[in-house]
């Protein structure tokens, strides 16, 4: 076993050497933007015809690579391909699998600024989110290799004197793995290296903003020796080639992480067997958030205003994770209100490659006019204390924008904008705080700010949410720390990033031998 396992240290922008080393790597980075990037299956280069370009939505004009796009021939070749290396991977040693992990780890430190600029240029991530992304994908593979290991190792069992009993994980088999564009690199990082490490191979279908990034995790995967065919990277259409890999009677599990309605449609495809097929799938779905902030009365309000700046408009809002909700309680409503916007309306919204960015742009084209429609929305349903316009036409940039005065029933209430738009409700008293903190379908994180004792011991029991944060921001999960997912329609609360997540991957055996 490794030592003890600790979190990557972020990288302090605060240091101007810092800063120039990020410099030096977007320069390196922008240098190989507009490449190719084939399907690779079974370690071979597939180059189709239909091909898709990863724009930087930051710089509309700007390709960041083309990716060839998988039908659903192609598909099959790749479900094929993973069920006949499951054969043999099935059987690899678990601290052999770990090894690889920790080799992609220690190479992916030591390239931490390049893979963070790429996120600059493909999802738009300021330095800091990306170096923090980075961080935590190093994170899931040192996270991931150390608990297989320990599953490896005998489990205990009641003693029986006339038997020998053991208990073993063994993997499922093959997983289609689906992960977002807004983690582009630690999701997509640790929901493949979980699959992988825990003995099952991988059919990686990455989002289709953000392929770049997956290919060159890809290409990491490959320096450090993983044998061919474990993981099998196959962009293509969600509707085609994704229905296709989730519907197939060889594919065994499905790890999702993506938008409430994609994860629906996935679990219910999932749950009818087709011919063939030997198992009932399992799927691990995070499906998103309508997070919230609750601030008490009795409260730093300092603390709350920078904490709900932060947690609302960190990667423009883009985080399922992210605070578009703030339930005040009205004897100090205006007060929070005003910090609020004293401190958003001073974010520097810019192009993310500079280093002064504090926001960047939103995804892509679709996210900006669904943004666009909810401000307007907004507008009817509150009142507009900050923003709702855009930035450089350019790219597709929308300002931090906050509306008062909402009412906990509204639709920027109740539905996940996924942008930089945050919703203030006033509550009479911190139990109508609570039932409006709880209003709602979702269920993934929340934060209280509070002094009072008693208040946080009831939101500790009432606050139903998978990751509830006291008296701090609702975003950045650590792992190891902070075991990340959530309940209602947030999900599967598969916690990643926690001790039983490789749980979900793998499936018990006791063997008993009766002397």
């Amino acid at each position: 076993m490794r030592s003890e396992f600790r979190n990557e240290t972020f990288v302090n922008f605060k240091e101007a050497h810092n800063n120039v080393e990020y410099d030096a790597a977007l320069k390196k980075v922008e240098a190989e933007l507009g490449k190719e990037y084939p399907l690779i299956i079974g370690g071979e280069r597939i180059r189709t015809d239909h091909k898709i370009s990863s724009i930087n939505p930051a710089n509309k004009t700007q390709v960041v690579g083309v990716v060839s796009q998988a039908d659903i021939h192609i598909a099959e070749k790749a479900i094929q391909t993973a069920a006949a290396t499951f054969e043999t991977w099935k059987r690899t040693d678990p601290n052999e699998r770990a090894r690889y992990l920790y080799r992609a780890a220690a190479i992916l430190r030591r390239r931490k600024h390049e893979f963070s600029a790429l996120m600059t240029f493909e999802a738009g991530k300021t330095r800091v989110e990306a170096d923090v992304e980075t961080a935590e994908a190093i994170d899931f593979l040192e996270f991931y290799a150390r608990e297989m290991q320990r599953l490896s190792q005998p489990q205990p069992l009641t003693v029986s004197a006339e038997e020998e009993n053991e208990l073993y994980y063994i993997p499922l088999g093959v997983g289609v793995v689906i992960p977002p564009w807004n983690f582009p690199l630690a999701i997509m990082a640790g929901m493949t290296s979980a699959a992988l490490v825990s003995g099952n191979t991988v059919v990686l279908k990455p989002a289709s903003t953000t392929p770049i990034i997956a290919a060159k995790f890809m290409a990491l995967l490959e320096e450090v020796g993983l044998p061919a065919g474990v993981v099998n990277f196959l962009p293509g259409p969600g509707g085609q080639v994704g229905d296709y890999l989730v519907d197939h009677p060889l594919t065994r599990f499905i790890s999702f992480t993506g938008s409430r309605d994609v994860g629906l449609r996935i679990n219910e495809r999932a749950a009818k067997p087709n011919p063939g097929q030997k198992w009932i799938k399992r799927v691990v779905a995070e499906m998103g958030g309508k997070d919230a902030i609750v601030v008490d009365k009795e409260a730093d309000l300092d603390l709350a205003a920078d904490t709900i700046t932060l947690s609302a408009f960190g990667f423009s809002g883009q985080k399922c994770s992210a605070c578009s909700r703030v339930i005040v309680h009205e004897d100090v409503y205006d007060t929070v209100l005003e910090r609020v916007v004293e401190r958003a309306g001073k974010l520097v919204m810019s192009d993310p490659a500079d280093a002064a960015a504090n926001l960047g742009p939103v995804i892509d084209e679709k996210a900006y006019a669904k943004i666009r429609e909810y401000i307007e929305i907004g507008k009817q349903e509150g009142r507009l204390v900050l923003g709702g316009g855009t930035g450089n036409p350019n790219g597709f940039f929308i300002e931090p924008t906050i509306f008062a005065d909402v009412d906990s029933n509204a639709r920027i209430s109740q539905e996940e904008i996924f942008g930089p738009v945050v919703a203030f409700t006033k509550a009479k008293s911190f139990d109508e705080a609570l039932d409006f903190a709880n209003n709602t379908d979702y269920g993934l994180t929340g934060a209280v700010i509070s002094s009072n004792g008693a208040n946080l011991e009831k939101a500790r029991r009432e606050f139903f949410v998978g990751n509830l944060y006291f008296n701090r921001k609702c975003t950045g999960a650590l792992v190891g720390t902070h075991p990340f997912g959530g309940f209602n329609m947030s999900g599967t609360d598969s916690k990643a990033g926690g001790r039983d997540y490789l749980l979900l991957f793998t499936q018990a055996k006791l063997v008993c031998d009766r002397f």
